[in-house]
Protein backbone atom coordinates (compact mmCIF):
# COMPACT_ATOMS: atom_id res chain seq x y z
CA UNK A 1 0.00 0.00 0.00
CA UNK A 2 1.37 3.41 -0.96
CA UNK A 3 1.77 6.17 1.59
CA UNK A 4 -1.05 8.13 -0.03
CA UNK A 5 -3.40 5.12 0.25
CA UNK A 6 -2.34 4.66 3.89
CA UNK A 7 -3.21 8.29 4.65
CA UNK A 8 -6.64 7.85 3.03
CA UNK A 9 -7.27 4.69 5.07
CA UNK A 10 -6.23 6.53 8.23
CA UNK A 11 -8.77 9.24 7.43
CA UNK A 12 -11.52 6.64 7.18
CA UNK A 13 -10.40 5.06 10.46
CA UNK A 14 -10.37 8.44 12.21
CA UNK A 15 -13.88 9.16 10.88
CA UNK A 16 -15.19 5.84 12.19
CA UNK A 17 -13.52 6.41 15.57
CA UNK A 18 -14.83 10.00 15.69
CA UNK A 19 -11.28 11.17 16.43
CA UNK A 20 -11.68 14.83 15.45
CA UNK A 21 -8.07 15.90 16.06
CA UNK A 22 -6.54 13.11 13.99
CA UNK A 23 -9.18 13.51 11.30
CA UNK A 24 -8.44 17.22 10.89
CA UNK A 25 -4.69 16.64 10.57
CA UNK A 26 -5.09 13.76 8.11
CA UNK A 27 -7.50 15.83 6.03
CA UNK A 28 -4.93 18.64 5.92
CA UNK A 29 -2.37 16.17 4.56
CA UNK A 30 -4.78 14.89 1.93
CA UNK A 31 -5.68 18.44 0.89
CA UNK A 32 -2.01 19.34 0.51
CA UNK A 33 -1.35 16.18 -1.54
CA UNK A 34 -4.35 16.85 -3.81
CA UNK A 35 -3.33 20.50 -4.23
CA UNK A 36 0.13 19.47 -5.37
CA UNK A 37 -1.29 16.86 -7.76
CA UNK A 38 -3.74 19.31 -9.31
CA UNK A 39 -1.21 22.16 -9.55
CA UNK A 40 1.42 20.02 -11.25
CA UNK A 41 -0.99 17.61 -13.03
CA UNK A 42 0.85 14.56 -11.72
CA UNK A 43 0.23 11.54 -9.52
CA UNK A 44 2.48 11.77 -6.44
CA UNK A 45 4.66 8.81 -5.52
CA UNK A 46 5.72 7.93 -1.97
CA UNK A 47 8.85 10.12 -2.07
CA UNK A 48 6.88 13.18 -3.14
CA UNK A 49 4.15 12.47 -0.58
CA UNK A 50 6.82 12.11 2.09
CA UNK A 51 8.27 15.48 1.07
CA UNK A 52 4.86 17.08 1.66
CA UNK A 53 4.57 15.46 5.10
CA UNK A 54 8.13 16.59 5.90
CA UNK A 55 7.25 20.16 4.89
CA UNK A 56 4.15 20.08 7.10
CA UNK A 57 6.27 18.83 10.03
CA UNK A 58 8.72 21.70 9.53
CA UNK A 59 5.82 24.17 9.50
CA UNK A 60 4.50 22.73 12.78
CA UNK A 61 7.92 22.99 14.43
CA UNK A 62 8.24 26.62 13.33
CA UNK A 63 4.72 27.38 14.61
CA UNK A 64 5.42 25.74 17.97
CA UNK A 65 8.51 27.87 18.54
CA UNK A 66 6.62 31.03 17.53
CA UNK A 67 3.63 30.24 19.76
CA UNK A 68 5.84 29.44 22.72
CA UNK A 69 7.79 32.66 22.19
CA UNK A 70 4.47 34.52 22.21
CA UNK A 71 3.27 32.77 25.39
CA UNK A 72 0.45 30.99 23.56
CA UNK A 73 0.86 27.51 25.02
CA UNK A 74 -2.73 26.59 24.04
CA UNK A 75 -1.91 27.02 20.33
CA UNK A 76 1.51 25.37 20.75
CA UNK A 77 -0.20 22.30 22.24
CA UNK A 78 -2.48 22.00 19.20
CA UNK A 79 0.55 22.18 16.89
CA UNK A 80 2.38 19.58 19.00
CA UNK A 81 -0.58 17.19 18.67
CA UNK A 82 -0.56 17.66 14.88
CA UNK A 83 3.22 17.18 14.84
CA UNK A 84 2.87 13.83 16.62
CA UNK A 85 0.32 12.63 14.06
CA UNK A 86 2.41 13.80 11.10
CA UNK A 87 5.59 12.28 12.50
CA UNK A 88 3.99 8.84 12.49
CA UNK A 89 4.15 8.88 8.67
CA UNK A 90 7.88 9.48 8.54
CA UNK A 91 10.30 6.56 8.15
CA UNK A 92 12.56 5.71 11.06
CA UNK A 93 15.32 8.27 11.50
CA UNK A 94 18.99 7.47 11.08
CA UNK A 95 21.54 7.71 13.84
CA UNK A 96 24.22 10.42 13.75
CA UNK A 97 26.82 7.79 12.82
CA UNK A 98 24.73 6.52 9.89
CA UNK A 99 24.21 10.07 8.60
CA UNK A 100 27.94 10.81 8.91
CA UNK A 101 28.76 7.59 7.02
CA UNK A 102 26.36 8.53 4.19
CA UNK A 103 27.91 12.01 3.97
CA UNK A 104 31.44 10.55 3.87
CA UNK A 105 30.41 8.08 1.14
CA UNK A 106 28.81 10.87 -0.90
CA UNK A 107 31.92 13.06 -0.61
CA UNK A 108 34.04 10.16 -1.87
CA UNK A 109 31.58 9.22 -4.65
CA UNK A 110 31.33 12.79 -5.95
CA UNK A 111 35.07 13.39 -5.86
CA UNK A 112 34.41 16.67 -4.08
CA UNK A 113 37.55 18.69 -3.38
CA UNK A 114 36.25 21.64 -1.41
CA UNK A 115 33.30 23.83 -0.37
CA UNK A 116 32.57 24.73 -4.00
CA UNK A 117 31.48 21.09 -4.55
CA UNK A 118 28.80 21.14 -1.86
CA UNK A 119 26.02 21.00 -4.48
CA UNK A 120 27.42 17.78 -5.95
CA UNK A 121 27.53 16.10 -2.55
CA UNK A 122 24.06 17.29 -1.54
CA UNK A 123 22.64 16.01 -4.83
CA UNK A 124 23.89 12.52 -3.92
CA UNK A 125 22.98 12.63 -0.23
CA UNK A 126 19.54 14.27 -0.36
CA UNK A 127 17.61 11.45 -2.08
CA UNK A 128 19.11 8.88 0.30
CA UNK A 129 18.45 10.80 3.51
CA UNK A 130 15.29 12.78 2.74
CA UNK A 131 12.75 12.16 5.47
CA UNK A 132 15.20 10.11 7.51
CA UNK A 133 17.51 12.89 8.70
CA UNK A 134 17.30 16.63 9.33
CA UNK A 135 18.66 18.12 6.11
CA UNK A 136 19.95 21.19 7.98
CA UNK A 137 22.19 18.91 10.05
CA UNK A 138 23.22 16.98 6.91
CA UNK A 139 24.12 20.25 5.17
CA UNK A 140 26.27 21.23 8.14
CA UNK A 141 28.05 17.86 8.08
CA UNK A 142 28.71 18.19 4.34
CA UNK A 143 30.09 21.71 4.80
CA UNK A 144 32.32 20.50 7.64
CA UNK A 145 33.58 17.52 5.60
CA UNK A 146 34.38 19.70 2.59
CA UNK A 147 36.17 22.37 4.60
CA UNK A 148 38.52 19.78 6.01
CA UNK A 149 37.01 19.89 9.49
Amino acid sequence: MSLKEQITEDMKTAMRAKDAGRLQTVRLMIAEIKRKEVDERIELDDAQTLAIVEKMIKQRKDSISQFEAGNRQDLADIEKAELAILSAYMPAGLSDEEVAAEVAAAVTASGAAGPQDMGKVMAIVKPKLAGRADMTVVSGLVKKALSGG
